[in-house]
């Protein structure tokens, strides 16, 4: 209480007194009542020089405090008297409702990130009233209630995420004419998509029984939603449909016999994870691993090419056991589908099953040698292949761990291992020596395709790029949905990524390993603004704490080598290809990074162990 009164004393004597005794008393209030233990502030110094508040001359401006442990109800005179407050983020804390409607004193609060807490009941009625707001997060809580019509008066808003709340109703006729990042997905939400909202992408609204553009039609045609037809009508609808279905049924039922009773055999055609007739998505209706192709005659078999392996190592399986072995679907790629095979005698690969593949034996044997060829430990290694007029497979070794992407981006609830700045760095640099060692081959060699669904692990130290090179086999030339958020502004065409086009995607890879967003997210829409340009937008507003993804801010060292990152990943991303680094130079600058980091650390460790000597 003492040092609270010298610190209220000193600054009374300040030719702003009265503002800055508020300031200070406010950001007092503040931690007694929700951070007490959470909150490291020395009251000897300067409120300005506290842990995550910013000031501009003597006032408070902004105050950053995600993920520090804040907990309990914000009461009334803290946090609204910081009438200069331009930026609040108490994101990921356990803060609950209410919040203080004196909050609405901060007039000129731009930025308002509240999401991941425990605020409840209706929206609160004072924030269509802080008319200066131009990004608001209110995401991951439990608020209910109808979206008020009143948010309207938010004419400057540009952000608005409301998603995983429990808000229920229509989507009000929303129109605010500088809204570029929409989300409502996963509330409790119904009818049609507004007017003015139809803009968004469909990962805006997920997860709810809306209709209208971006989603599905609205029934009849109605964009409202509501159905116009009487109630004859849609009886008359309900009989018809019925009655169709009930003749397609029977017709069905007719010819499943008789082909049972033909006893006529399908011809034998390489078919991963599709032969089994129960399989849906790589797994039988019941749930359970499907056989990987349908069980044939083993003189069929025999009479079908076999696969082509890479390298001088000993064949401990061939394409019958590839064919007989169960499989699961990992996933779906630009170039193909992944599946996981698990063959009897113990061993598990990965087969990629290539879609749009339109040439030659001799041109794709050519082609697929020479992606066979790279081999580096931060390469995922092309084991074999196999070639047929109906199929191409490819198999690989499989990278038990799984991809950067689902670690990056998975549960971060309760239980989860978050990617500390040591992993991160690590990881980095090793996708970069991979895509470095594909540039090495030819002036012409370039991965085109990289993203973070294409860094695999292993385990914690063995990383590996996947899919370099497939691009030059794709028959489609058209840049896929997939590619969205990584490409660089020059690529049109899949089949001509150049090694400055793989550079600007490995940039926005460093970029999303820093922020922890993804760049197809809601957040990076359709209406133009991509990950690289969102960090810009944030590094220009000199919100810089708000650009680094929450797990990176538990560690209270590393800042400094987290912005050289941060500007490698801009300087990636140049929108001139020729202004863009080299992967050489970009392996140079990581590893320096990295290095720093470790030399740091080290430092950092030894004086705590200096420290505990003296205080033994």
């Amino acid at each position: 209480m003492f040092s609270t009164l010298l610190l209220l004393f000193h600054t009374y004597l300040s030719p702003t007194a009265a503002d800055i005794v508020a300031d200070a008393a406010a950001l007092m209030a503040f931690r007694t009542a929700v951070g007490r233990l959470a909150l490291p502030w020395n009251t000897s110094v300067s409120f300005c020089k506290w842990p995550g508040v910013i000031c501009t001359g003597d006032r408070v401006t902004s105050l950053h405090l995600p993920a520090s442990g804040l907990i309990g109800q914000i009461p009334a005179g803290t946090l609204g008297n910081l009438s200069d407050l331009q930026t609040l983020s108490l994101r990921f804390n356990a803060l609950s409702s209410p919040l203080p409607s004196d909050l609405s004193r901060c007039t000129q609060l731009r930025n308002l990130y509240l999401h991941g807490n425990r605020f409840s009941g209706d929206i609160p009625e004072f924030l269509p009233s802080l008319t200066a707001l131009v990004h608001l997060n209110l995401a991951d809580n439990s608020f209910s209630g109808e979206i008020p019509l009143a948010l309207n008066n938010l004419t400057r808003l540009g952000t608005l995420y409301l998603e995983r709340n429990q808000l229920i109703g229509r989507i009000p006729e929303l129109d605010l004419p500088n809204l570029i990042q929409f989300n409502v997905s996963f509330n409790r939400l119904n009818g049609s998509v507004p007017s003015k909202l139809r803009g968004m992408p469909a990962d805006a609204f997920l997860d709810m029984p809306l209709c209208g553009e971006p989603l599905s039609a609205c029934p009849g045609g109605d964009s409202s939603g509501r159905s116009k037809l009487s109630g004859g009508a849609i009886a008359g609808i309900a009989i018809g449909s019925l009655a169709v279905f009930l003749i397609v049924f029977g017709v069905l039922f007719l010819l499943c016999r008789r082909k049972g009773k033909t006893g006529d055999a399908k011809p034998f055609e390489v078919e991963v994870a599709l032969g089994d007739k129960k399989m849906k998505n790589g797994f039988r209706a019941d749930g359970k691993p499907a056989k990987a192709a349908a069980a044939v005659a083993p003189a069929a078999l025999e009479s079908q090419k076999q696969l082509v392996f890479f390298g001088d190592g000993h064949r401990v399986f061939d394409l019958g056991d590839l064919l007989r072995a169960s499989a699961e679907v990992l996933g779906k790629g630009t170039f193909g589908t992944a599946y996981k095979v698990m063959l009897e005698m113990g061993i598990v690969v990965a087969v990629k099953r290539l879609q749009d593949v339109n040439m030659s034996p001799e041109e794709f044997s050519k082609k697929i040698e020479a992606i066979g060829a790279m081999d580096h430990p931060n390469l995922v290694p092309l084991l074999a292949y196999y070639f047929s007029k109906n199929e191409k497979l490819l198999v690989y070794a499989y990278m038990p761990m799984g991809s950067l992407s689902s670690i990056l981006h998975g549960n971060r609830g309760s239980g989860r291992s978050p990617l500390n700045w040591e992993i991160r760095t690590s990881i980095a640099l090793a996708a970069a020596r991979g895509i470095e060692h594909i540039h090495s081959t030819s002036l012409t060699a370039s991965h085109g395709n990289i993203k973070s669904s294409n860094v695999l692990l292993a385990s914690s130290s063995e990383v590996r790029v996947a899919d370099h090179c497939l691009a030059h086999l794709a028959g489609n030339s058209i840049v896929s949905d997939r590619f969205a958020g990584y490409r660089a502004p020059e690529v049109t065409d899949t089949q001509k990524v150049s090694q400055k086009a793989d550079v600007y995607s490995f940039g926005v890879l460093l970029l999303e390993l820093i922020t922890g967003k993804a760049p197809a997210q809601a957040i990076l829409n359709e209406g133009g603004v991509d990950l690289p340009r969102w960090v810009q937008s944030v590094i220009h507003e000199e919100w810089m704490t708000e650009v680094f993804d929450m797990e990176l801010l538990r560690y209270q060292n590393g800042e400094e080598e987290m912005v050289q990152m941060l500007q490698l990943g801009v300087d990636c991303t140049a929108q001139i290809p020729d202004q863009r680094p080299t992967m050489s130079a970009v392996v140079v600058r990581i590893d320096e990074i990295r290095q720093a980091s470790l030399l740091a650390n080290k430092e950092q460790h030894q004086q705590q162990a200096l420290a505990f000597d003296v205080d033994d």
